[in-house]
């Protein structure tokens, strides 16, 4: 009975260890990435190339600056996890995924906005390829993974770069123009108003939500309008926190590549007196995206003891969101 007895101890230490190390990692793995420096990046990415600070090398260091945190973070990507402590992750995977949804609209228009001249203009091979390979399924695990479709977006998104850099491509271009960016922006406003009303669901506060509806586009609405009206908390309670990480995700990218219009669109913005615009769509996209204090997402009401962190994001969301408004109508006007 003697060796049984060790051997079930020593089982038992073994799953507690084992245990243990999971939850550590899960913790670790669960913390926002920090926000890197744009023109640092693109520095370091024009140096690699030899080429020189040409419009558009911003905004692709920025893409690629966020799928290299999607894939390098600590834990890598989570979203197709099946094991350990992955598997029972949920806030990093909603994260990931709002980020990874910035992150296509942005490749997306760069691939049919930014860098064509004109709607019958070819479309350049290296943004098509990396809009292709982002649009994989995320929960893709095996044959093919989706990381491995991402590092090779990221591949063509750094030859773009290159032939913007060193101009060796003549069909490698970036049009900073006031009509590009406004059709960017309008994808960013949907974004922002849909977050932004499914945030505010989590009471299920009928006035509050009916509030935002007007920045949601109609399919949006109508789902939402459903879910408002069947009575009661419109988001269950166990999903708030995923809705809510989805937000911090989506912001956290945007932030990024709001940092780099503002560089590489400098003199656009300039000519329509549109700074203030972006730097205010930048400080409100900060504040979504600072550190959280609290150890769980709390879904209080009203003035009720309890905060509601959902509230405090859809606020910065929804202001965002006006500034984002003001600076495409601002892109439209001649």
């Amino acid at each position: 009975m003697r060796p049984r007895s060790s051997a079930l101890r020593i089982v038992g230490l073994g799953l507690a260890l084992y245990a243990f190390v999971a939850l550590a990692l899960g913790i670790v793995w669960s913390r926002q990435p920090p926000a890197f420096d744009v023109a640092a990046l693109q520095a370091e990415a024009l140096a690699a190339s030899g080429g020189k600070a040409e419009p558009g090398t911003a905004v692709v260091a920025a893409a690629i600056g966020v799928a290299e945190t999607l894939l390098d973070k600590p834990g890598g990507f989570l979203h197709n996890d099946l094991t350990l402590p992955g598997l029972y992750l949920d806030n990093m995977p909603n994260w990931e995924y709002g980020a990874l949804k910035e992150l296509r609209d942005s490749v997306h228009a760069l691939r049919n906005d930014f860098s064509r001249a004109q709607t019958q203009s070819i479309e350049n091979v290296h943004t098509k390829r990396a809009d292709v390979k982002l649009a994989i399924d995320a929960s893709s695990w095996l044959l093919p993974s989706a990381e491995d479709e991402y590092r090779q977006a990221v591949d063509s998104l750094r030859l773009f770069m290159s032939d913007l850099a060193t101009r060796q491509d003549g069909t490698a271009r970036f049009y900073a123009r006031a009509d590009n960016l406004a059709a960017y922006l309008s994808i960013v406003e949907k974004r922002l108003g849909s977050l932004a009303l499914r945030l505010s669901a989590s009471v299920g506060d009928h006035e509050l939500t009916a509030a935002l509806v007007q920045n949601v586009d109609a399919g949006d609405v109508a789902m939402e309008t459903v879910q408002a009206d069947s009575g009661g908390s419109a988001t269950p309670w166990h999903l708030v926190d995923d809705t809510y990480y989805e937000a911090r995700g989506y912001t956290w990218a945007l932030l990024q590549m709001m940092r780099a219009i503002s560089i590489d669109f400098a003199d656009i913005l300039a000519s329509k007196n549109a700074d203030v615009s972006i730097q205010q769509i930048i400080r409100d996209l900060e504040g979504a995206s600072k550190p959280m204090v609290s150890p769980i997402v709390l879904n209080g009401h009203g003035y009720g003891f309890l905060a509601n962190h959902s509230l405090v994001m859809a606020s910065y969301i929804s202001r965002a969101n006006a500034a984002v408004l003001d600076l495409r109508i601002l892109m439209q006007q001649g």
